[in-house]
């Protein structure tokens, strides 16, 4: 699971403070033993598969099926955890997460269990996955104190690391004394647990949400606002670099255990077991590493120390050096992640957060599943050997690109909305949905300060852009020498309201006053609204 994370960062002493509230600390458990149980599924399934034919890729491709649906419908959740009641959103994923891990069950006990089956019923409860994570995500805000915030989201990282290293430890012990089937019904009594302590929680007071904004317009905000962001683009390359070769080691490590290493389910347990405690000891590290080292030093470090873990992984036949190689790499996995997950909590502002953390597990998952797929397939082809050094060299490189990529400097950015802009004075007032809406600012500049006008209001663009506009320009009246002219388009009155509202930020009214200190006496502003029904803008081709 992924938790939302924002603020100064704390002092490493206070990174257990969310457990003090009990609430939290009830939804904290809770959530460890369905993680516990989703890494236990896991297994399960892989294990089913690990004797047929073509195991390699039916063993990536539980992954994949796992990961798949938050590829899909990562954003579609993320639009419906900032419209609709978020706990009631998730008790009712988490009973259909019972569900399908009931059927697993039945079906496995029966004997029905086909690998087409088993791979439909991971992608069902990838689904349910997929609408659970921004959601929680956009929950934690409500739990803890916001100074807590950061803690909150170095404890849901211990949560799932921790349960990374027992779940699958659990689960290989249990499949090698009773079968795959136990596994499946420990993972529906787990999310039973989760859905029982959100219904337990009773939040103070309800959430706020002004008008929710209709599916189809929300959906285009948050991407409208992912694409033009630069700083959201470069955190979700950094984390794209990293998964993809980083997902060799998770989908092909079964094969390691039983090809490579002759083990059974339980040492395949061990090795993710192995992984999991690295990936805890770099967890609670990290806080004091953080104070030595920079974010970027620290993406290097960790790429580097996982491209030798994948190539001694898929070279060393040899246990304990196995184990001695995926300690490292977890901790590696946690700080990549860690860190850039925190770069996009810090970043996006509150009114999108949903949206753009959705956007991030698009990227996230998606590049597991893909880069699940495609090792897999690189091991049905050239071998295990191949697949892990191919990774590893991939690995490399992209560890390389953060000196071309490097994490952005968000320490001094101001993230917190702002609504600035001065109240309307209407004579009408248009109908919320109506639209497109032309806005016009005309400003007056003197033209020796004209380039330094122009090169400010390019900071404008990309607010004005990130928060609705879907189309803007800039233009001189050819009559003038002193005058400037701003156009911009907004989709509908309703998303031009929401500017006004607090979608804009203390970074962008600092983008807008840099220009206007540029400028002689107030803007000029105009709202044009659709004069009629029906089409507002036509050419020639229409009128013929």
């Amino acid at each position: 699971m992924v938790t939302a994370a924002a603020g100064p960062a704390d002092r490493p002493a206070s990174a257990w403070a969310p457990l003090r509230t009990a609430v939290y600390r009830n939804l904290w458990l809770a959530l460890l033993a369905a993680n516990i149980g989703t890494w236990m599924q896991t297994v399960g399934a892989q294990w089913l598969l690990i004797n047929h034919s073509n195991a390699p890729t039916l063993v990536a491709l539980v992954q994949t099926a796992s990961l798949l649906p938050v590829l899909l419908l990562a954003l579609p959740a993320g639009v419906l955890a900032d419209s609709f009641d978020r706990r009631h959103l998730l008790i009712a994923v988490q009973l259909f997460l019972v569900a399908v891990a009931v059927a697993l069950t039945l079906l496995t006990v029966t004997g029905r269990m086909p690998p087409a089956l088993l791979l439909t019923l991971t992608f069902a409860f990838g689904v349910g996955q997929a609408l659970t994570l921004p959601a929680w995500a956009a929950v934690i805000p409500e739990l803890v104190p916001q100074d807590q915030l950061r803690s909150a989201s170095a404890l849901g990282s211990i949560s799932v690391n921790v349960a990374r290293a027992v779940g699958p430890a659990v689960a290989g012990v249990l499949i090698a004394r009773t079968g795959v089937a136990p596994v499946f019904g420990i993972n529906a009594v787990a999310f039973g647990v989760f859905a029982y302590a959100l219904w337990r929680w009773r939040p103070d007071t309800a959430r706020a949400v002004e008008v929710p904004e209709r599916f189809t317009a929300a959906l285009r905000a948050g991407s409208r606002y992912v694409r033009h962001s630069p700083t959201v683009r470069r955190l979700l390359r950094r984390a794209l670099v990293f998964v993809v070769p980083a997902s060799a080691l998770w989908a092909l490590l079964p094969l390691v255990a039983s090809r490579r290493l002759g083990l059974g389910s339980g040492g395949y347990g061990v090795l993710l077991a192995a992984l999991g405690v690295g990936a805890i000891g770099g967890g609670v590290l990290l806080a004091v590493i953080r104070t030595r080292l920079s974010a970027n030093q620290l993406l290097l470090i960790a790429g580097a120390l996982f491209t030798v873990a994948l190539t001694v992984v898929g070279t060393v036949p040899v246990v304990p050096l196995v184990l001695l190689a995926l300690l490292p790499a977890g901790m590696a996995w946690v700080t990549v992640l860690a860190n850039v997950n925190a770069e996009m909590q810090l970043f996006l502002p509150s009114w999108v957060r949903a949206r753009g953390l959705a956007v991030y597990q698009v990227c996230f998952a998606g590049g597991q599943a893909v880069g699940a797929l495609l090792w897999g397939l690189v091991a049905d082809m050239g071998g295990l050997v191949l697949a892990y050094l191919a990774a590893a060299a991939l690995m490399l490189v992209g560890t390389l690109t953060s000196r071309i990529w490097p994490l952005p400097d968000l320490r001094s950015v101001n993230r917190e909305p702002a609504a600035y802009w001065p109240q309307l004075h209407l004579a009408h007032e248009p109908d919320p949905g109506v639209g497109p809406v032309l806005v016009t600012v005309q400003y007056t500049v003197r033209p020796e300060r004209a380039q330094q006008f122009l090169a400010a209001m390019d900071l404008v663009r990309g607010a004005r852009q990130r928060t609705g506009a879907m189309r803007w320009g800039l233009f001189r009246p050819a009559e003038t020498v002193d005058r400037f002219v701003e156009v911009y388009v907004v989709p509908s009155w309703d998303e031009h309201l929401r500017q006004h509202g607090g979608r804009l930020t203390g970074e962008d009214r600092a983008a807008e006053q840099r220009a206007r200190e540029l400028t002689d006496g107030e803007p000029e502003v105009r709202h044009l609204v659709p004069a009629a029904a029906g089409p507002t803008l036509s050419d020639d081709s229409e009128a013929l």
